[in-house]
C-alpha cells in the first residue's frame, strides 16, 4: 500500500483520488493539502482522507505518508517539489513540471542529488487509445514516424490561476501544449533530440496577456516534425486528437469527440456532461470513463509499479523538463516569429539520429514514388531515375 500526501484539491485532485483509490485500491490519500481550509475539509470529507490540512510542509513532513503527488498551480510546484524532496520522499508532479526549463531543472536536480523517485504526470500520454498506438509504432508498423500532429482545443481552463501569467507561466501552450509536445515526444522517439521550434501565438478572443491559441513545429534531429495545436477559443467541448505520419502507415487518434457516444437532447442533459463540455443541450459528447479515456489509472499504474520495482516510469522529471525547453523555444520564436533553438544543457537522448527518410528502389535504375491502382484495374508506378532525377510514369 502507497500511502499518499495530495498536494491540491482542484478539479486535477479530483481526477487523481478516483483514480488513486479505484486502480489499485490498496493506494490510498491520506492527508489532503490545500490553500484553503474549508475546501480541505471538504475534499477530505468526499473522499474519506484521514486528514486536511493548509500547511503544506506538515503535509509533506507528515509520518502518514510516503509519496507525495502535486496537484496545485504552476508558480507552487517547485516549492513542493523541493520540499518533497527535502523530506526524502517520492514525488509526482502534474503538468507542466514548471513554468520555465530553468524551474524544471532545478526540481529534477533536487530529486536526483536527494535520491527521491519522481514521476512526471503527464496522463494523455497514457490514454489506452495511445498506449496501443505507441506500441503498434515501436513495432514498426508505421515504418519511421515522419510527422506527428497533436491538438488540444477547448473553451478555457477552470481556476483563475490559469489565466495569471506569473502563476502559469504562460497561456494555452504551457497549459496545453504541454501534453501535445510529449505526445509528439513518445511517437518520434525520446532520444532523438528536438533542434529547433518555430510558434505562432496570439490572444484572438480574451483580454488577457497570455496566448489564448497557438500553432507551433518542432523539427527534430532526425528531420522528423512534431506540430501542436492549442486553443482556450475552441468551441463545442475539448477536442483532442493525434495524427501519426509515418513511411509505412498512419494513425489517427480522436479521444475525446466522435468516439462513440454521441447524445441528442432538446430538454437538457441533468448536470455534467464531460469535463470542458460546453453546454447541456443538443448534440453532446459525453464520456463512459472519464479518467480512463484520460489516461489516469494507467499512469499511476505506471508509476506505482516502477516505484515498487526500482525503475523509471515512461514519465520523469527529466521528460518534463525537455518539454519546458520546448515551451521556452516557441515562446521564444513568438517574439522573434523566427526558428528558435531549443535550449537544453542537459541532454540525456542519443548523441546523433539517422534521417527519418525513407526510398524504395523499384529496380537497379529507378526509385520508386508512387504506385497506384486505376480505375480501370490497371497499375501505375511514379519513378525518378536514379542518376537524371527525371521523373516518368509507366502503366501495364
Amino acid at each position: 500500500m502507497r500511502r499518499i500526501c495530495l498536494l491540491g484539491t482542484g478539479l486535477i485532485g479530483g481526477f487523481y483520488t478516483e483514480s488513486l483509490h479505484g486502480q489499485r485500491s490498496r493506494d490510498k490519500v491520506t492527508v489532503a493539502y490545500s490553500r484553503s481550509a474549508e475546501r480541505a475539509q471538504s475534499f477530505a470529507s468526499k473522499w474519506n482522507i484521514p486528514r486536511a490540512t493548509t500547511n503544506l510542509q506538515e503535509a509533506v513532513e507528515g509520518s502518514d505518508s510516503d509519496v507525495v503527488i502535486v496537484a496545485l498551480p504552476n508558480h507552487l510546484h517547485e516549492e513542493a517539489v523541493l520540499a518533497a524532496a527535502a523530506a526524502g520522499k517520492a514525488v509526482l508532479c502534474t503538468k507542466p513540471l514548471g513554468r520555465t526549463a530553468a524551474e524544471a531543472l532545478r526540481m529534477l536536480e533536487a530529486c536526483e542529488q536527494s535520491g527521491v523517485f519522481h514521476g512526471y504526470l503527464e496522463d494523455l500520454c497514457y490514454t489506452p487509445k495511445t498506449l496501443k498506438a505507441l506500441s503498434s509504432v515501436r513495432e514498426g508498423t508505421l515504418g519511421k514516424v515522419l510527422w506527428v500532429r497533436s491538438r488540444e482545443c477547448h473553451s478555457g481552463p477552470h481556476s483563475a490561476w490559469f489565466w495569471n501569467v506569473a502563476e502559469s507561466g504562460g497561456g494555452a501552450i504551457v497549459d496545453l501544449g504541454c501534453h501535445c509536445i510529449e505526445i509528439a515526444r513518445n511517437f518520434i522517439g525520446k532520444d532523438v533530440k528536438p533542434v529547433e521550434v518555430m510558434c505562432w501565438g496570439d490572444t484572438q478572443v480574451h483580454p488577457i496577456e497570455a496566448e489564448d491559441h497557438a500553432i507551433g513545429l518542432v523539427k527534430y534531429e532526425n528531420g522528423a516534425i512534431g506540430q501542436f495545436e492549442v486553443s482556450w477559443a475552441f468551441r463545442g467541448g475539448m477536442d483532442l486528437r493525434d495524427e501519426v505520419c509515418g513511411t509505412e502507415g498512419t494513425i489517427w487518434l480522436n479521444h475525446w469527440l466522435r468516439t462513440g457516444f454521441d447524445m441528442y437532447t432538446g430538454v437538457s442533459q441533468n448536470g455534467y456532461v464531460a469535463e470542458k463540455a460546453d453546454g447541456n443541450t443538443g448534440w453532446l459528447f459525453p464520456v463512459g470513463d472519464e479518467a480512463k479515456a484520460l489516461g489516469y489509472p494507467d499512469m499511476f499504474a505506471d508509476m506505482f509499479a516502477a516505484l515498487e520495482g526500482g525503475t523509471a516510469p515512461m514519465e520523469t522529471f527529466y521528460d518534463g523538463y525537455v518539454v519546458n525547453a520546448l515551451i521556452d523555444a516557441a515562446y521564444s520564436s513568438i517574439r522573434t516569429k523566427q526558428w528558435a533553438p531549443v535550449n537544453l544543457p542537459l541532454w540525456r537522448g542519443a548523441a546523433s539520429s539517422p534521417e527519418a527518410k525513407a526510398s524504395h528502389d523499384f529496380d537497379a535504375e529507378h526509385q520508386l514514388l508512387k504506385q497506384e491502382l486505376l480505375p480501370d484495374g490497371r497499375s501505375k508506378v511514379i519513378l525518378r531515375h536514379k542518376q537524371t532525377g527525371k521523373i516518368v510514369q509507366r502503366v501495364g
